[in-house]
């Protein structure tokens, strides 16, 4: 951990009580700072609380009252999903007082090396990718944390000069990091996510620009090449660009070509023996061995991590095999590329399970790869009746059930031997479940249930 005293009597206010939150308020008492921690809503547990309190924090919650703009905070650090136009935030940009995330505060005290990941798709497996392989060749610490559901403060906070720290971050972290500074940084791709909270495309990708916005020429940019847009991208970062493409030859980085992944015109291993499935997972993995490669790893050890790792929880992760049915988690598929790419992963029948959250669009763009890979459809959510409407389009039976639960039962009767069962939902989980993590779940129970088999 970096010494620094930039919060020595410092007044900030830490909103919102995740993980993060709480980890940067004590971190903060530790720097110096007198924090105030507020949370909209009541924590069912008097524990955080108390916590909180027993270390010097002051604590509000049931609300996030705008008087406490008038109390003099020298810097806001915000829960990154609280949006820009709640009205304590919005008094605070008028003000224009600072508004930090934690990813930013991890940053400020972090003394080795960084490896930060972004991207619409691929982050959290191309993150434990990239950290698998470093790991492999290391003499060192090499750790992961961010958006992958560990606090970035929490880790960095640990680790010394020597260490390497890979991070996942998301948009809404980034708009919050004005400072940070990866030496490697990686952006999977970029489709149009959460416009509800960034109002345009252009403001998305400016947050995901954060990620290099401070990189130089001695930094590195490993960014998808298989689209013009992302190649114009990358244009505006000062870093050296190191591309990857699944479907453009580049000797500048990573590459496949007649089957075999090559790094800068060297073979390093055969698209075939990569354990995970799908052509997305072939793209994360070229984007690990471009990071992976730039810091010194072997390609012994780059192989032995990309014929040995299973997949990322809920994210086309192989849940087991009964009766000759392979089970999937793709719980993560909240958004309709997702599901696509997913999809062209398979080259057996697919019973696929999805719906969700009706946020006001269709699914024709899914008829093509419903026509080439879906033996029959499972529907469910606020959105079922969309789903039906391009399951019949292409063509495809469709049954209706409740939810990703009740479908897996009714999967399993439409299904044969050699037949996958999907769960990879296209939509938000928010209509019947808190998160995905808590559908993929509940989706794995219920197929542990039917077979009596735990997932393997």
């Amino acid at each position: 951990m970096k010494k620094i005293d930039e919060y020595q009597g410092k007044k900030v206010l830490v909103m919102g009580f995740g993980i993060s939150g709480i980890n940067a308020a004590h971190l903060l008492r530790k720097l110096g700072a007198n924090v105030t921690a507020n949370d909209k809503a009541t924590p069912k547990s008097n524990d955080i609380v108390d916590d909180l309190e027993a270390d010097g924090i002051k604590v509000i919650t049931g609300d996030n009252p705008v008087s406490l703009a008038n109390e003099g905070f020298d810097v806001v650090v915000k829960n990154p999903g609280i949006p820009y136009d709640n009205p304590l935030v919005a008094t605070f940009v008028k003000q224009g007082t600072p508004i930090i995330t934690e990813a930013e505060l991890g940053w400020q005290i972090f003394d080795g090396h960084l490896v930060s990941v972004t991207g619409s798709n691929g982050k959290t497996t191309t993150t434990t990718l990239t950290q698998l392989m470093i790991a492999e060749n290391a003499k060192h610490q090499v750790k992961y944390a961010g958006n992958i559901g560990i606090s970035f403060s929490k880790i960095a906070e640990d680790l010394g000069p020597d260490d390497t720290l890979v991070t996942e971050l998301s948009s809404f972290q980034l708009l919050g990091a004005p400072t940070i500074h990866p030496h490697i940084a990686i952006i999977t791709n970029i489709f149009s996510n959460h416009l509800d909270y960034h109002k345009t495309r252009e403001n998305y990708i400016n947050a995901k620009l954060n990620i290099t916005r401070n990189q130089t020429k001695d930094d590195f940019l490993v960014i998808n090449w298989d689209r013009d847009e992302w190649q114009k991208i990358a244009q505006r970062s000062q870093a050296t660009i190191v591309p990857f493409s699944r479907l453009n030859k580049s000797h500048e980085g990573s590459y496949v070509e007649d089957g075999m992944i090559y790094w800068r015109g060297q073979e390093v291993m055969p698209t075939k023996d990569i354990r995970l499935i799908g052509p997305q997972n072939v793209e994360n993995a070229l984007a690990a061995i471009a990071a992976a490669k730039l810091s010194g790893v072997t390609n012994d050890a780059i192989k032995k991590v990309l014929t040995t790792f299973s997949g990322v929880r809920h994210r086309l992760q192989y849940v087991m095999e009964y009766q000759e049915r392979l089970f999937y988690n793709d719980s993560k598929s909240t958004d309709i590329e997702a599901t696509e790419v997913a999809l062209q992963g398979f080259d057996r029948p697919v019973i696929l399970l999805a719906g969700g959250l009706d946020r006001g669009y269709t699914f024709e763009r899914l008829v093509p790869y419903f026509k080439k890979h879906v033996k029959a459809m499972i529907v469910f959510g606020e959105c079922k009746d969309k789903m039906k409407d391009a399951g019949n389009q292409a063509g495809v039976p469709v049954v209706e059930s409740e939810n990703a639960i009740t479908a897996v039962p009714e999967a399993w009767k439409l299904s044969e031997p050699g037949d996958v069962i999907l769960l990879s939902p296209a939509n938000a989980s928010w209509d019947q479940f808190p998160s995905f993590e808590v559908r993929g779940d509940k989706f794995i129970e219920a197929v542990e249930e039917l077979t009596g088999k735990k997932e393997q």
